[in-house]
This record gives C-alpha cells, structure tokens and sequence, in this order.
C-alpha cells in the first residue's frame, strides 16, 4: 500500500486502496504522504479518528522520522468553526435572552406556567443543569488555550454549545469582529496552514468543496480515510432544511434590526410551515410540494427577501457587525432554501420529516441533491492526487461500484488490481491489499437458510428461536445488530425471559458504558441498530458471535435511497440493483467486521436472513462483499463450533 501510494504521488494518478482491519492503513498512508512537498490533507470519517491519527499514529511516525528528516514533522486537526468557543458569542450570551436553551426540559413538564409538580420539578431540574453548564463553559474559557469543545471535559449538552459557538455562516471574520485577534478558530485555521499534515473530517471536506475550496490550505495530496461514507457525507453538506422553530429563532434574532411589520411577515411564515408540516404526512414528495407547504415557502421566501433588503449592508460603523451578521446570514440562508425547494428541480429531492421518540415534535421540510458523484467527479480530484482507503471499497469483489459514487466513472467491466483506468480526463488505479487475518480458518459466516423469507417487521418468531439456540449454546458474548430497534427490543426481551444472561439493549444507557460492559462481561450480549454496525471494537472472547436480524437494505422510506433508486428504474435499469444491493452490501460488510479484529480472534457471524444464501444473483454478491469467512447453512456445524467456542 506504501509503495503503490507513492507511486501515485509520483505520476499523480488517484488511487482506491481496500485495506482490511489490522493492516495498518494509517501508517500506510502516512509515511509516504511525508515526502511531499507542501502540506497534506487526511480527511476522516469521524472526530474520533481523527483523535485516533493526531494523538498516536502520528506522534509515532514523527518520532520514527525526525532522525531521518533532521527535523520534525508537525501536524495540526481542522475542524469546523462550531467545535470552537467563540469569544463574541459568549459576551453575547450574557446579554442575549435564552431561545432554544431549554427547549428539551421544557417537553418533559407542563405546558402551563406553573412551576408545581412533578412537571415543574423536572423543567426546574433540568434548567438547572443546563444553567450549571453554561457557568461552567464561562469558568473554562478563562482558562482553555484552544477553545476546542474536545477539550472541555466533562462536556456540555448541544443546546448549551449552541450558545457560545459560532457556525461558519454567521461568522463576520476576523477583521470585523472585535475578538478577531483572539479567536480560536482563527488561531486553528493559521496552526493548519503551517503544519506538514492536516487531518480534517468529511463533513469539513464537504463543505470545502462545496464553498469552493478556501477553507482546508491548499494541498497537493489528499488521503480520504474510511472513504465510503464520503458520498453520504456530501450529501448531507448539500442537504438544507426548514423548520418552525429555525424561522422563529430567526424571527427574534432579526426583530430588533426590522420594522415590527416585517419581523411579523417572518412569524406568520413560521406558523403556516408549522401548519403545513402538521397536514402533510412524513415521507418523500414525488409529486411537488403540496399546497400548504408551497404557501409557507412562498410567504417565507418573501419575508425573508424584505428583510434583508431593511437590515441592508454590514457597514464600517455599525455598532454590532457581529449581531447584524448572524441575522443576515441565517436569513440568507432560509431565503436560499425556500427558493430551492419552489424550484422544484429534478435533481433534487424533498420530504417531510418527522422523527420518533423524543424529537417527535421537531418536524422538517428537507431537500437534498438527487447525486453528488457530479460534484465529486468536478471539485474533489482538481490540482490534488487522492488516495482513497477503506476496509470496504470492493463490492461483489469489484471497485466499479465505489468509484461511481465519488465521481470516478468507469466504462471498462472491472478494474485490475494496480491496473489503470481513465475515465473522465481521471485517472485511477485500484488496489486490494488484503488483510492479516486469516478468515476461513478463524471465522464461520453461518446462513439460517432453513428460515422462512422474512417478511414482518420486528423479529419473527422463528428467527427469535433460531436466536436463543445460537446465543443459548455460546453462553453470551453475543453482539445483535438488528435492522429495526423494535427488532432489538423484542429480542432482548426474549433472551431476557428464556436465559439468565445479562442483555445490554442501545438507548437505555450512553452507548461507551454499555460497550465497556460487554467488554468486561462474557456472559452478556449488546444488541442494537445500525450505528453498532460500524462503530463497535470488542477484540478478544468477549464478543465472539455477530447476529444479523435480516439484510440491511434501506427501508423503502429512506427519501433519497427511494429517489436514487426511482431514477434508475425510470431510465430503463434496476433501481433496486443500482441503489438498495450496493446499500446494503456496504452495511452487511462493516457489520460483519466487528467480529474479527485481531489475528487471535475467532467466531461466528449469524445472518437469520435466508436471502442470503437462496435470492438469485444478489445473495451471491453480498457474500463475495464480505470478508472470505468459512462458509456453511447448517445448524448442526455452526452449535458444534460454538460449543468449542464456549469450552475454550
């Protein structure tokens, strides 16, 4: 992988590199990323890894180099402006009167003003917790030197946050704000621009990309770890939303810039969204926005129009710059969106959400692009090589598929390994490194193919015994991932009631604790939905059977899974091919990857999805997107290896 990295740096072609865990892909990428000249950028899929790479893998390499390079590389993390304290903000928020402060406390109590009862002693409780943490945040920000939210430990609620940080958007930069000389955002941004080796996150790169480059320095490399989840990250920066409770924030924030007739066109805006949020059902919007909720666009488009035009200029002897800024900015904001989704274009895609569970309430108009690889293919290959890395980049054995979506089009049927394509005026090379693990002789991929096609949501009854039986003969150490929480909870409650194990269920207590608990408790399970699929590392006896419920293909009310997969059916193809196998591939491989993650793990993972073995043509293709377990459907040969498994 080094050698094939440096060779791409050389000939400045772009490179797709699958690395199994435990290769060591980091320092891989690392050391030859150090022999350019000029800085280089590592994006990450999330805020952990990138902790993970700038607290030790670089550290190490650093160490390892700096007698050969004489000197010692530095490396810098860039984050996102809201990661940062922002000192204007927090002069503010002593003077501001709290919005959404404690809008969470408030749900739990009643609706009414009285501070009595059980309702009161919540909402009191909590807005004392909340008031406890903001005087917290003022106690560390007279001591902190980076004003990174990492740092801040313990941490503080979102809402609280919200208060003293600043989004890109709102910011009126350095020059205008009077704490610009002192900003930690700032002082990141200059430690980026002079380090060897930049680490960033997706969501950043997105948005670099998408506001034209000028936030991460300029770069002649850039590495994208955990690369597929690249797409979905820059959908998401292209994705916009509206919501009652953003326009009426808006509303207060703006209120004392406007006249009192234009502050309440922006009310009355927020209530018909609110109105027509409450009409529509949840879901996508095939055929146009519906009455009301093109009404509430076309008020708050309108509103928000005329109040920019009475806010008018930022000018050099305004009295708060800082304020008036963040009014115009989230204005802007929501005027570019109503008028995005009146437009109504085809590549783009609206729904109606409306969450479960606590966030029930907070209903949303949302719109997202149709497909990003065309802004991948156009602004992430320009004047830079990339290398992307991933445990899972091939799918059914081939890159094609991965390639599409970050933009990489190609016309030939498959790449060779290290063989050249050019597709595009781009040219990529593929490479698939392998991994240290022997699979077939240290996992068991076992198919319940003697269950029924499931069909019901929930954990169907059969599977729920085929469950117990596999669970029953291990004695625990059993982690379930399943494809619907109320999947998880009946199953829980059945292991519950047959067994005497301990069952850890996501979302009854923070997730690291009931990680933590698995670890140190063999005869224990953890079951749980689709962020277990990736985000779990239990290496050792402590997790040594992975049950899968049933596929993971997108629910068919995922908006965009069910958009993209439309439009391919409308052009002639498979949209469920196209969209929902390839889907459902990526997540079947990271799940099934948490079972072996070091040379002296071993295991069994467990689909109760007979698809996998018995559907023609995309059983076969999920399988070769695995990991090269050995392979069986028989009952009695995988409770003979987890009888072994639970004497050892």
């Amino acid at each position: 992988m080094t050698a094939a990295i440096a060779d791409a740096i050389r000939t400045r072609h772009h490179l797709l590199v699958q690395a199994g865990t435990g290769t060591g892909k980091s320092l891989a990428y690392l050391a030859p990323a150090l022999t350019v000249d000029g800085p280089v950028v590592v994006s990450t899929a999330t805020l952990a890894l990138q902790s993970q790479l700038v607290e030790h893998d670089l550290p190490r390499l650093a160490d390892a180099v700096e007698p050969i390079l004489r000197r010692r590389p530095t490396f810098a993390v860039l984050k996102g402006r809201h990661h940062y304290l922002c000192l204007a903000r927090l002069e503010d928020s002593a003077e501001e009167e709290p919005t959404d402060l404690f809008d969470a406390a408030g749900d739990n109590g009643d609706s009414g003003g009285s501070n009595g009862g059980s309702g009161g002693t919540r909402w009191l409780g909590a807005a004392n917790r909340l008031g406890k943490q903001v005087q917290r945040l003022r106690d560390w920000a007279m001591e902190t030197d980076t004003g990174d939210r990492d740092e801040l430990d313990p941490g503080v609620d979102d809402q609280v946050w919200r208060q003293v940080s600043m989004p890109a958007r709102e910011c009126v930069g350095a020059a205008r704000c009077p704490y610009g000389e002192e900003c930690f955002a700032e002082a990141s941004r200059f430690r980026a621009r002079e380090a060897d080796v930049v680490v960033t996150n997706h969501s950043l790169l997105a948005v670099d990309m998408l506001a034209g480059r000028h936030i991460v320095p300029p770069h002649k490399l850039l590495i994208v770890d955990e690369a597929h989840e690249l797409a979905d990250r820059v959908s998401s920066a292209a994705q916009a939303e509206l919501t009652p409770d953003v326009i009426d924030r808006a509303a207060r924030r703006a209120r004392p810039l406007l006249p009192p007739e234009t502050a309440e066109q922006l009310t009355e805006a927020g209530d018909a969204l609110a109105v027509g949020l409450g009409e529509s059902p949840a879901g996508r919007l095939t055929s146009g926005l519906p009455p009301a909720l093109h009404e509430a666009c076309t008020l708050l488009e309108s509103a928000t129009r005329a109040a920019l035009d009475k806010i008018g200029d930022i000018k050099a002897d305004d009295p708060d710059p800082v304020r008036k800024q963040q009014a115009k900015s989230v204005l802007d904001e929501l005027s570019t969106t109503a008028q995005r989704l009146l437009d109504e274009a085809e590549h783009d895609v609206a729904w109606v959400e409306k969450p479960d569970g606590p966030a029930a309430n907070r209903r949303a108009l949302v719109v997202a692009p149709l497909s990003v690889a065309g802004t991948l293919s156009s602004h992430l290959y320009e004047e830079r090589t990339v290398v992307a890395t991933s445990a899972t980049l091939t799918l059914g054995g081939r890159f094609d598929t991965v390639a599409r979506s970050l933009g990489l089009e190609t016309a030939t049927p498959a790449t060779e390994q290290a063989e050249a394509v050019t597709a595009d005026d781009l040219s990529w090379r593929s490479l698939d490194v392998g991994s240290p693990f022997d699979y077939p002789k240290q996992g068991i991929l076992y198919v319940a193919a003697h269950l029924p096609r499931p069909t019901v949501s929930g954990l169907p009854a059969q599977a729920g015994e085929e469950l117990l039986s596999l669970i029953g003969t291990l004695g625990g150490r059993t982690l379930g991932l399943f494809s619907s929480r109320r999947a998880a909870q009946q199953a829980a409650e059945l292991v519950r009631a047959r067994t005497g194990l301990t069952v850890h269920v996501q979302g009854e207590q923070a997730l690291p604790l009931l990680v933590r608990r698995f670890r140190e408790d063999r005869a224990s399970c953890l079951f749980g939905v689709m962020s277990l699929w990736q985000g779990v590392d239990v290496p050792g006896d402590a997790c040594q059977l992975v049950v899968i419920d049933r596929l993971p293909f997108p629910r068919p009310d995922e908006p965009l899974a069910a958009a993209r997969a439309a439009a391919v059916d409308a052009a002639g193809g498979s949209g469920f091919a196209a969209v929902s196998v390839p889907i459902a591939a990526v997540r079947l491989a990271q799940g099934a990857g948490r079972l072996i993650r070091s040379t002296g793990d071993r295991g069994v993972v467990a689909v109760l999805d007979s698809r996998l073995e018995t559907a023609r043509g995309y059983g076969a293709f999920l399988r070769r997107s695995l990991p090269p377990f050995w392979y069986t459907t028989r009952p009695e040969v995988v409770q003979g290896a987890l009888r072994r498994l639970a004497a050892s």
